[in-house]
């Protein structure tokens, strides 16, 4: 599987960002109790501290780890499936043309699996004969 992880200096930004959002959030929910306002806002700064929080816990994860997490993962059909197609039945792998009705056909240059209305293999791109 290839990974496209995001580089240190993001992760460093989401650090100070979510410093700066508890503090804020912290600040809020202080003025907001000692000004005798609604209840909502209170409850708005606690959980935008627990938001900021765990952004912060996230982003300290990312910065310091060597096994950052993905922004994209790249997997080629050969390599691991996509758990995602496997829970919610998506289509069929790129390559995976036929039915369960129908006889399996392969390019004979290649060896992958066609479809029965073909023209030219989708791998290799040749012309094919039948």
């Amino acid at each position: 599987m290839k990974s496209i992880k995001p580089g240190r200096f993001n992760s460093g930004q989401g650090i100070i960002g979510a410093v700066f959002g508890i503090i804020f959030a912290i600040f809020w929910t202080i003025m907001a109790v000692s000004a005798g306002a609604p209840i909502i806002f209170p409850v708005f700064g606690i959980g935008f501290i627990v938001l900021m929080v765990t952004e912060l816990i996230k982003n300290v994860h990312n910065f310091t780890n060597k096994n950052r997490y993905s922004a994209f993962d790249i997997v080629d059909s050969t390599e691991e499936p996509d758990p995602w197609n496997e829970k919610f039945h998506s289509q069929q792998t790129d390559m995976d043309f036929s039915t369960e009705n129908e006889e399996s056909i392969y390019c004979p240059y290649c060896g992958t699996k066609l479809a029965a209305d073909f023209e030219f293999c989708p791998k290799c791109g040749k012309k094919l004969p039948f």
